[in-house]
């Protein structure tokens, strides 16, 4: 499967360490997910998106791009196929107007419900699907609900109304489809994890396949230069708002303290930084018990 890694900050900041420098980077994580590679992120609010159908590791614009990248906003994704051929169309994430989008996971036997899926999408959006993988179609019917509850091509947007759009869309697709991603996994390979974000909100959905977030560190090595420096980078937030939220398919190493998600729980936050986490009590992860798959 794929691998995702999403970034929100009140500070535009690099990730270079994560992409390319951590002992478990992104960009190492690429000789076993080969297939291509996305990263996204914002500019003064505009999205930027970088594709390519090489493999991370051996491909030196990953190393320039993920170099260069300081943002409040990022979303990279690595590939490995499942559906669709090799193609910078079919490359992840998956972008319109300021809303990137990043998938984990299949639906299996896509083609047996590729059209059943295709028309409950908005004629709006279906014009735009351009490549053959189940992904882009995902995207799309998720716009489709989420334009439904909001004017998508505005900076504004509420958490409720995107975490109902998302709920709505995976409905559509258990429907269609007569499976269940959070316990169909297994053996059908059903999986629908992803990230979403329009540069100002960020949101992860566990679709069956394994997700972690982080909101602090165990100790901010920039906690006595760092302008926006407050509790909350080093300790869970009381208030509910946070500096930062980072989304991995896997813990990555460094001061981070990761929190694992279950399947159909949804963590976000929303344009003010304000975190929208699930219920149960989190537990951080030790690093050294996390398998990568």
């Amino acid at each position: 499967m794929c691998r995702l890694f999403g970034f929100r900050s009140v500070i535009s900041s690099q990730v270079h360490r994560s992409l390319v420098s951590a002992d478990n980077a992104l960009m190492r994580q690429s000789t076993a997910h080969p297939d291509g590679w996305g990263v996204g992120y914002y500019i003064q609010g505009f999205p930027h998106v970088v594709k390519s159908v090489s493999t991370a590791v051996s491909d030196s614009l990953f190393r320039r791009v993920s170099g260069i990248v300081a943002s409040e906003t990022v979303v990279a994704h690595l590939r490995k196929a499942t559906v669709g051929e090799l193609s910078i169309i079919n490359s992840h994430p998956f972008q319109y107007g300021n809303w990137i989008f990043a998938h984990n996971g299949q639906i299996p036997d896509f083609g047996d419900y590729r059209e059943a899926i295709v028309e409950k999408i908005s004629p709006l959006f279906r014009r735009y699907i351009l490549g053959d993988t189940d992904s882009e179609v995902i995207f799309y019917l998720l716009m489709s609900h989420l334009a439904h509850r909001i004017d998508v091509h505005r900076k504004g947007a509420d958490v409720d109304d995107v975490v109902t759009a998302v709920k709505t869309a995976i409905d559509d697709i258990h429907e269609v489809t007569g499976l269940d991603c959070y316990t169909d996994g297994g053996d059908n390979e059903f999986y629908l994890t992803f990230l979403l974000t329009n540069g100002h909100l960020m949101l992860a959905h566990h679709g069956g396949k394994e997700l972690y977030y982080s909101t602090h560190k165990t100790a901010c090595p920039e906690r006595d230069a760092c302008p926006s420096f407050a509790p909350c980078c080093e300790a869970l937030s009381r208030s509910g708002f946070v500096n930062h939220f980072i989304v991995s398919s896997e813990p990555l190493q460094g001061e981070n303290v990761w929190l694992e998600m279950l399947p159909g729980e949804i963590a976000a936050v929303d344009w003010r930084m304000h975190m929208v986490a699930p219920e149960r009590a989190p537990r951080p992860v030790e690093l050294s018990q996390v398998r990568a798959s």
